[in-house]
């Protein structure tokens, strides 16, 4: 099972108004498992970025002057993705961008060298209704470090986010143990361990007058004894 985690940074918010990518990351997943066989490109974007789109990813004209154009990588990106199914955070976003990329070229939308896209936002928010669902936010959740992010960057985003599905989808039957258990004719045979402490808590004087007052309505309710006195007694 081969997935793509993918991200992008862009000039601004719209395509269709002429914003464009200019920074592409993506991390491989084979079985589960990451490979390092990432993909990551900054591209010459032909036009400056928005105020505020500057601000998250710090990507100057500057810097992006000598990088290549998108026309120049499209083949290596499709190449790259091609049949995978691709895991982006808020997937409408950054395909939109893609596929209208991938448009201009006179190329079949990005979506068709793909397999199929899984929306980690989407998925999220069926998990966790009406909680924060950013990338931040559960990144925090599942206890996965973003300390080092002090701007947003596609590569350094689509490793977050791996790490991040991969805690979402890890069921319990994933999970593993370091020692193997030593197998017997009759089952399994699990090494002796101390039982913890047990604490009790003893009702207090007003707890046991609210119980016994609550058993008095039922012994009322039955016209006699009710059954919790004969198997619960009070001590």
């Amino acid at each position: 099972m081969r997935q793509i985690v993918l991200d992008t940074e862009t000039t601004g918010l719209n395509p269709r108004t002429g914003d464009r990518v200019i920074e592409i990351g993506c991390v491989e997943l084979v079985n589960r498992t990451l490979t390092g066989n990432n993909f990551h490109r900054y591209i010459n974007p032909e036009r400056d970025s928005d105020e505020a789109a500057l601000a998250v990813h710090g990507l100057t004209t500057e810097f992006l002057s000598d990088k290549p154009k998108f026309h120049e990588i499209a083949e290596e990106l499709r190449a790259y993705v091609q049949g995978a199914d691709v895991i982006i955070h808020n997937a409408p976003f950054d395909l939109g961008f893609l596929n209208h990329e991938f448009q201009r070229l006179g190329l079949p939308p990005f979506v068709e060298h793909c397999g199929s896209i899984i929306d980690t936002l989407v998925f999220a928010k069926e998990m966790h209704p009406g909680k924060r669902n950013s990338l931040d936010a559960l990144c925090d959740r599942y206890g996965v470090s973003n300390a080092h992010r002090k701007l947003h960057g596609a590569l350094l985003d689509s490793e977050l986010l791996a790490d991040v599905y991969l805690a979402m989808t890890r069921g319990q039957n994933s999970l593993s143990m370091d020692v193997e258990p030593e197998e017997t004719g009759g089952g399994l045979l699990l090494d002796a361990v101390p039982l913890g402490e047990i604490i009790v808590a003893q009702a207090s004087p007003d707890e046991l007058a609210a119980h016994e007052e609550v058993l008095a309505g039922l012994d009322k309710g039955v016209k006699g004894e009710c059954v919790w006195r004969k198997y619960s007694p009070i001590v």
